[in-house]
């Protein structure tokens, strides 16, 4: 029988295996997960009695592979819309609502930024003039979001809504993210409209906006996103096994060689295929047998970590909205404010329950202190942010180590030299959130290309 194993057992690691039982219904697909469950930053916990996502907590429903996949596990019915996605922004000391119509904070309607009243008679001013200003070089390479914004727009866009809105998504710096792989389509649109960021924007919304999809733009499900993996791994089309760390990997005469569990008890599971579904770092380390320049530019990328505390509170007033987020600018630990009570229709009985992230690149150091000092640390931002000053009932801590991958510049073109290197290896395929996006979907789509190639290439050896 052919067997395929499958290193990582996040959302990514069981959407391939997953799709390659659906390809190769006669094969072995084995997933190996070093932790003692399946998921990955896909986690819930019971706070206040209330199961709560810990991890991801929604899911891009415009993009169709989540919600493919939700289907053809019946998950259907369970599937719930925000009751709100209304946002704020802390910036200048003082919450403003989140402008309507921006592309990751870049404004594309003038009307709504100023409405919002984030940015100064300045900045709002150089927004209007923009797109009819000496337009930029073209592009010829990848360059970091904050260097064109703050060219084009300044310094106020770049910190009050762009830095935000990328802090939230990949816990990144708008000066140390490429444009090319956080903003593919607004990059593309750039050539087109003479530089203009505004107008490359805008018709990106406006793209978006002619999208005939119908239904809400982000969805989550009863219970939380962690059903997910959790519904994958008990689907039976596939073998899961948890506490099993893959060490070692090389190739043999007929496919690979792995090897797994403790150093003193190893144990060697032969493969025909191997799709990789870990982080970079331990991609790198299980590539360097099999695919060494691969792995060095694995290694290459780096790593933001973050955590989550999640707190409940009875008898509160906030602000209406599902949240606001954080100018690295305000000196507050805090970057993020879910209200998830109010974003997503859970059944709480009366208690609010609400999620504080801290953590951005380069941040490390401050969430080097225990628990309870990040817990009291989240709750002195919360009573800046929010002035909220009961005590809560309930509160749990999740802490994400190396949890988001930084697009660097120039991440497009290392994860083609990736790729190219990899699937030069008969039989070897790597998907997750370190190549094409960190949002679910995106994963998704990485494991069903990484199954779909390595189905490919199995297919090819049996002729």
């Amino acid at each position: 029988m052919t067997r395929i194993a499958i290193v990582g057992g996040g959302i990514s690691g069981l959407a391939a295996a997953w799709t390659l039982a659906e390809r190769l219904p006669d094969a072995e697909v084995l997933v190996l997960e070093a932790s003692p469950h399946v998921g990955g930053k896909l986690q819930s916990a019971d706070v206040a009695g209330v199961s709560v996502d810990v991890g991801a907590e929604a899911m891009l429903a415009r993009r169709p592979e989540g919600m493919r996949l939700v289907g053809a596990l019946g998950l259907d019915e369970q599937v719930i819309a925000p009751l709100s996605t209304s946002a704020r922004v802390r910036a200048g000391g003082v919450l403003h609502p989140l402008p309507a119509r921006t592309m990751l904070g870049i404004p594309a309607d003038l009307d709504a930024a100023a409405t919002s009243g984030v940015l100064g008679d300045a900045a709002l001013a150089r927004l209007a003039a923009e797109p009819d200003a000496v337009p930029l070089r073209p592009l010829e390479a990848d360059v970091a979001v904050g260097q064109v914004v703050r060219d084009r727009l300044g310094d106020e866009v770049a910190d009050r809504l762009v830095e935000p809105l990328l802090g939230g998504v990949y816990a990144g710096r708008a000066d140390a993210l490429s444009l090319r792989a956080t903003m593919p389509a607004l990059f593309g649109q750039l050539a087109e409209h003479g530089g203009s960021l505004v107008r490359a924007a805008q018709a990106v919304v406006d793209a978006g906006a002619r999208n005939p999809a119908t239904g809400p733009v982000f969805a989550s499900l009863r219970g939380g996103l962690a059903r997910l993996p959790r519904a994958l791994a008990d689907s039976g089309r596939f073998t899961v096994r948890t506490g099993t760390t893959v060490r070692e990997l090389s190739r043999t005469a007929t496919g690979f060689r792995l090897v797994a569990g403790p150093v003193p008890e190893p144990v060697v599971i032969e493969a025909d295929a191997v799709v990789i579904a870990a982080p970079a770092a331990k991609a790198a380390r299980l590539a360097r047998g099999v695919a060494p320049s691969a792995a060095a530019d694995l290694a290459g990328i780096e790593y933001a970590s973050m955590v989550i505390a999640t707190f409940a509170y009875r008898d509160v007033d906030l602000p209406d909205g599902s949240g606001l987020l954080v100018s690295a600018r305000e000196g507050l630990a805090v970057k993020g404010v879910t209200i998830s009570s109010q974003k997503w229709p859970l059944e709480t009985g009366g208690v609010t329950v609400l999620r504080a992230s801290i953590g951005r690149a380069g941040e490390a150091q401050e969430l080097q202190r225990d628990d309870e000092d990040l817990l009291a640390l989240a709750r002195r931002d919360l009573r800046s942010l929010l002035g909220l000053t009961a005590e809560p009932i309930d509160s749990v801590l999740t802490r994400w180590g190396g949890g988001l991958p930084q697009y660097a510049v120039g991440h497009v073109e290392r994860v083609a030299r990736i790729r190219a290197a990899v699937e030069a290896v008969p039989g070897l395929a790597v998907c997750g959130a370190a190549y094409d996006g960190v949002g679910i979907p995106a994963c998704i789509g990485s494991a069903q290309r990484a199954a779909d190639h390595v189905a490919a290439a199995l297919s090819q050896r049996g002729q």
